[in-house]
């Protein structure tokens, strides 16, 4: 049998190879930057539930006094930190999952 040289030698047979390596490599990048980014993210949720919760508190707390702001912040799984009252607006902060926040509400136009 002979042979006949086409210009391609072993070539055919890595055919494809890049492309296989390029998956494997991206993949792991995408891997490597899911792991980063997803504790950034589980951190927002938290201070914007923190948010909520004192938001929610300070509203509650302008008709509703201490006890009012204590139980909404309750009821958003965060515990009423500081409450405190200048007039007609009133102040509260609220820790939810470590993390705290702080709102401003009043009953002014």
């Amino acid at each position: 049998m002979v042979r006949v040289y086409d210009g391609m030698g072993d070539e055919r047979r890595d055919r494809g190879s890049m492309t296989v390596l390029v998956m494997l490599v991206s993949l792991a990048v995408c891997a490597a930057v899911t792991s980063a980014i997803v504790p950034v993210l589980v951190q927002v949720v938290e201070r914007q539930r923190a948010q909520q919760a004192a938001d929610a508190a300070a509203l509650a707390g302008v008709s509703g006094g201490r006890a009012a702001s204590a139980s909404l912040a309750a009821a958003n799984d965060g515990v009423l930190v500081s409450w405190s009252r200048d007039g007609r607006a009133v102040t509260v902060t609220v820790a939810v999952d470590g993390q705290r926040a702080t709102a401003r509400a009043t009953d002014a136009p």
